[in-house]
């Protein structure tokens, strides 16, 4: 199964059915931080409500469509990043990602994209990757700008969440775009 280390504390793996009870502990735990901005926390009430989407996640990546899989940091569970529909005729693509609140502030996000980016752009040869996430989610927002990506402009009233809706800012990176930023 897809797993890849990105450096000496982080590894990315695609999540299973095994995995089910971690990451429900994990979703759990951090309901209250998940929940100010993804609108599927409330849905996860138990482990068992993982049980039919992680075939799904399992299908999109032998599909070449995408996956989603844990963060590991020092081998314990501390996020998600997922790649939604790959579309191949454009070679585009867009990131997603969660991060529990006590892993936040060491950058593991930032270099899980960071290498990520590296295996989309020169291994799959894709062309443009997107990042969209609520305007008033600076800690999500500083993501995509610290890596170089640029803002493509506001969504208004973009998503709903729960009981209102919430701006959404797109953000792109092009093949391009990172090279010059790798020289």
């Amino acid at each position: 199964m897809f797993s890849f280390k990105v450096d000496e504390e982080i590894e990315i793996e695609l999540m299973q059915q095994h995995h089910k009870e971690e990451l429900y502990a994990l979703i759990d735990h951090n309901r209250d931080h998940l929940r100010k901005w993804l609108l599927w926390v409330d849905k996860r009430k138990a482990a068992e409500d993982l049980e039919p989407i992680i075939p799904i996640w399992i299908r999109n990546y032998a599909d070449n469509n995408g996956f989603d899989a844990g963060i590991r940091y020092n081998g314990n569970l501390v996020g998600m990043i997922g790649l939604h529909y790959i579309d191949w005729k454009n070679k585009s693509t867009s990131i997603g990602y969660f991060l529990s609140e006590n892993a936040q502030g060491k950058g593991i996000i930032s270099r899980s994209i960071s290498s990520l980016l590296d295996y989309l752009f020169t291994k799959m040869k894709l062309n443009r990757v997107q990042i969209q996430c609520a305007v008033n989610n600076t800690k999500s927002k500083a993501i995509p700008e610290k890596l170089g990506f640029c803002s493509e402009g506001v969504t208004r009233d973009g998503q709903w969440l729960y009981d209102h809706f919430e701006d959404l800012i797109t953000y792109s990176l092009l093949a391009v775009d990172w090279q010059n930023k790798k020289r």
